[in-house]
């Protein structure tokens, strides 16, 4: 128990580092606007499987922004190193997170289900007081 705590806390700091690590060291156009949405250590923390989203959801877009994350891992991780101490870095795997671009499009397609449903009440209503004249 004691050891998926401090695995849960090393995710957290990493997880930390890599944002500010990404907002404030690395500068590529490719990344635009990039979040740290979640980081899964492994048990022995020599691995990081970060999770990131970016602000687009062209997949040219996304394609080049994981690529320019691939070029930049060694700088990302040698920071990383200096970032918190652990007596090994992890090593840095990058995986595109699209669960906030599914979530985003559901949300979007409830509010149109929803403004649908309303358009037709009104519609409804409109047939019900023309038949009732």
């Amino acid at each position: 128990m004691a050891n998926s705590n401090r695995v849960f806390r090393v995710g957290q700091q990493v997880q930390q580092a890599i944002a500010i690590i990404l907002q404030r060291e690395i500068r590529d156009d490719r990344l635009g606007m990039v979040t740290v949405s979640d980081v899964e250590m492994s048990r022995d923390l020599a691995y990081a499987k970060v999770f990131v989203t970016f602000l687009f959801d062209e997949q040219e877009k996304v394609d080049a922004a994981m690529e320019a994350l691939e070029e930049h891992k060694k700088m990302i991780r040698m920071l990383l190193g200096s970032a918190v101490k652990l007596r090994v870095t992890p090593e840095v795997r990058f995986q595109f997170d699209s669960s906030l671009v599914e979530g985003m499009r559901l949300s979007n397609l409830a509010t149109q289900a929803v403004a649908e449903d309303k358009r037709r009440h009104v519609d409804e209503d409109n047939e019900s007081e023309e038949s009732e004249k």
